[in-house]
């Protein structure tokens, strides 16, 4: 039977791993042809591969660096080529690096921000018009509880979520006209390797969970929007 999403054309970003990879799978289940990126070639194949067999979906995919604009250019420029347009953006590419503010570098705050926050942003700008060419869309990114909820250690983590919410919020009120509708997730701690091996967890967030999410908030009739989801495990550690 054909999935909801039979048709639609996605774009996942750090989609070769984590919750990136789990969205990717969702919305392939689904039916949707997906444009998934990493910063690995090699990775990037061989994920389009193995969702492309699990699937049955179109998944295909570049190595992407969204740091920089010309690289997210050329991405969205190979979506138009091999799929013709584009329904959803999932923008979930991120790093955390976790210091104290005296120990941060001027290269560990210029990779987070421009990771967390610069990189959703010029996917939007490319995103946006395309989305508008095919009368609408959905805009989802995946933040963290850490962007309302400061912790120590993450002062570069932390400034770079706060942004990424209020970006998310504003760009909502710029575009809903347009039929753009535009959702932030924002899951405690989840169990994929952007944590350290000895913080891996059963008692965590899946990645499939926040793929179930994402489902929903697409699954929403058009004329509600969804902007904001906070996700937490439910029964952490004491």
């Amino acid at each position: 039977m054909a999935g909801f999403l039979q048709g639609k054309i996605a774009a996942v970003t750090g989609s070769t791993k984590g919750i990136g990879r789990a969205v990717a799978e969702a919305l392939a289940r689904e039916g949707a042809s997906v444009a998934i990126c990493g910063r690995s070639q090699v990775e990037v194949n061989d994920t389009a591969k193995d969702l492309t067999a699990s699937t049955g979906a179109n998944v295909a995919g570049i190595a992407v660096d969204v740091r920089d604009p010309a690289a997210v250019s050329n991405y969205f420029n190979f979506i138009d080529k091999t799929y013709s347009g584009l329904d959803i953006l999932v923008n979930n590419a991120g790093i955390g690096i976790f210091r104290p503010v005296v120990d941060l570098t001027f290269e560990d705050w210029k990779v987070t921000l421009e990771t967390n926050l610069s990189g959703v942003f010029y996917c939007c700008k490319e995103g946006i018009p395309r989305l508008r060419q095919r009368g609408g869309g959905s805009i989802i990114n995946i933040s963290s509880l850490a962007g309302r909820n400061p912790f120590a250690g993450g002062s570069a983590y932390n400034a770079s979520k706060f942004g990424l919410n209020g970006f998310s919020e504003a760009m909502m009120l710029d575009h809903r006209n347009d039929k753009i509708r535009v959702t932030y997730v924002m899951p405690g701690s989840v169990d994929t390797d952007f944590s350290p091996r000895s913080a891996r967890a059963s008692w965590k967030i899946a990645p499939e969970d926040v793929a179930d999410v994402v489902l929903s908030v697409l699954r929403m009739p058009e004329r509600t929007t969804v902007s904001r989801v906070e996700m937490r495990p439910s029964i952490p550690p004491k």
